[in-house]
């Protein structure tokens, strides 16, 4: 599973530098594209992707040991349920595709949003599939196969590169004046990655030996209690949702370039968040719910911080790169084929904003791992809400006093102080609920991490100021140079420091350094 995600997750980032080189970085048609691709995702979130982990997967393996069939006809009622719903949504999204365009992307031109409601009309079918591949590999999973979901994303993303590619090679257009073939090739094309991937999950639920049947009535599954359930997860999933829409409609004020900006930018920044924290928040969350269980609150407390010490002392110099080399990395990822410079540039800035973002928005997310594990999801849920209403405000700001072009740049900032409003709320709340939440120890940490972090950059900065501005390959040279001596000064002051957090990393993921 870990090999199957670390490879969808690489080719969901090659995805997005295909269709930035072949669609063109800057202009108007990726802007379009990005964000009629981006509505069906949205709008399964906020109907189903939410409740999915939460409620769907729990019910399905308590249905699995108490059922005489083991679960079986429940996972078919479920299935079919999800089928009907999903079904007779996107019939309505698709009708809608106007005022959804017009929602995400008021500062659009005509043309654009002409093209945007063609585009989300081949798109919004992806709701369905979505929602099928999502319940079929929970389906999957509680039948202890995990192989097939991981590795399904893969097949999404090789079919959107395929396409990427035939469309730089037969050198389509990059405005919104496509043709006919030029406009089948990409809608049908990246819809087909999706309804690939679900017809790949749903081979293997049948080849598991699960008789795959639709019923017509889909009742006897309680959904009166999944509505219950499912209520404080819908009110934090509608809050994520409107602070995306509030951030994309502010970024659509910003010009040719501005939503594709903001969400590359915003992809690169939640690598080293999926591949660090997110284990993390994975390895802890069953621990920490068994000590909350048996009420050991102490426990529960050094887990915590243990897990934002951990993740602090990777992430910490992580958002100093980018702050530092936000504009270096973007010509290097983005700086090719018929991207516009100007727009990388701007991407680059907009990466250098999100290095704010990345050290409160981890710790918020290992925090609220702390209410899950005490099953408070209505508090967790309230505090998103005030995350969302903090991060709207921003956007609203920066769409207002900024000029034009740095209005998506503002959106990080934004997004930095909502999140740090979310991580002292959280962290006050935990005090109150566990007693303690390791104050002291964490703000020592901090403080060393800091002053590590300042060491590694100020040797990264004179790399980088010795180099100056330069070609794509004195650009990957320099990054390269930055990165090598900025992570060689972060170990050296870390040791200096006696970084006990970073010493026990090393440690564990290179025994040969037992002498750190």
């Amino acid at each position: 599973m870990a090999v199957a995600t670390l490879a969808s997750r690489v080719a969901g980032f090659l995805r997005i530098l295909v269709l930035a080189a072949a669609l063109g970085l800057g202009g108007r048609l990726l802007d379009t594209y990005n964000l009629a691709n981006t509505v069906p995702n949205a709008v399964y979130e906020l109907i189903v992707g939410g409740t999915m982990a939460s409620i769907v997967v729990p019910l399905l393996t308590r249905a699995a040991l108490r059922e005489p069939d083991g679960g079986v006809l429940y996972a078919q009622r479920l299935l079919s349920l999800i089928v009907y719903v999903l079904g007779a949504v996107t019939v309505l999204a698709v009708v809608a595709a106007p005022l959804l365009i017009d929602l995400y992307a008021p500062g659009f031109t005509p043309d654009q949003r002409d093209l945007a409601i063609v585009f989300s009309r081949f798109f919004l079918p992806q709701i369905l599939f979505y929602g099928v591949s999502a319940t079929t590999g929970a389906i999957l999973n509680i039948r202890g196969r995990f192989a097939t979901g991981a590795w399904a994303p893969l097949v999404n993303s090789v079919i959107v590169i395929a396409v990427g590619l035939v469309y730089l090679a037969i050198g389509g257009a990059t405005g919104t004046g496509l043709t006919t073939g030029e406009l089948l090739l990409l809608a049908v094309g990246t819809t087909a990655g999706v309804f690939a991937q679900a017809l790949l999950v749903v081979w293997a639920l049948r080849r598991s030996g699960f008789p795959i049947r639709l019923h017509l009535d889909p009742r006897g599954i309680a959904i009166r209690r999944i509505g219950k359930l499912g209520v404080w997860v819908l009110v934090a999933v509608v809050a994520s949702q409107t602070l995306t829409a509030a951030a994309t409609r502010a970024a659509s004020w910003g010009g040719a370039g501005g939503i594709t900006a903001f969400q590359n930018a915003s992809a690169v920044y939640l690598v080293p968040f999926a591949v660090i924290a997110v284990s993390v928040m994975t390895a802890m969350l069953p621990r920490l719910s068994e000590y909350a269980a048996r009420g050991e609150h102490q426990r529960v407390t050094v887990g915590l911080s243990r897990a934002v010490r951990t993740a602090l002392v990777v992430m910490a110099p992580i958002a100093a790169a980018f702050v530092l080399l936000g504009p270096t990395v973007a010509v290097v990822l983005f700086d090719h084929g018929n991207s516009d410079p100007a727009t990388v540039r701007v991407l680059g800035l907009v990466l250098t904003s999100f290095g704010l973002t990345l050290v409160p928005f981890t710790s918020y997310m290992i925090l609220q791992r702390g209410l899950y594990a005490l099953q408070d999801t209505r508090t967790s849920a309230l505090i998103t809400a005030l995350v969302a209403a903090v991060g709207v405000a921003g956007c609203a700001v920066a769409g207002a006093v900024l000029p034009k072009r740095d209005i998506v740049i503002g959106i990080p900032v934004a997004y930095a102080v909502a999140y740090l409003a979310g991580l002292i709320v959280t962290a006050l709340v935990l005090r109150r609920r566990l007693g303690h939440i390791d104050g002291w120890r964490l703000v020592r940490t901090h403080l060393r991490v800091l002053a590590a972090t300042a060491a590694g950059a100020g040797c990264a900065g004179l790399v980088l100021w010795v180099t100056g501005p330069a070609s794509w390959t004195g650009a990957l040279l320099t990054l390269l140079g930055a990165v090598a001596a900025g992570g060689a000064g972060y170990l050296l002051a870390g040791r200096l420091m006696r970084l006990a957090e970073l010493r026990h990393l090393l440690n564990t993921a290179l025994p040969g350094l037992r002498t750190w």
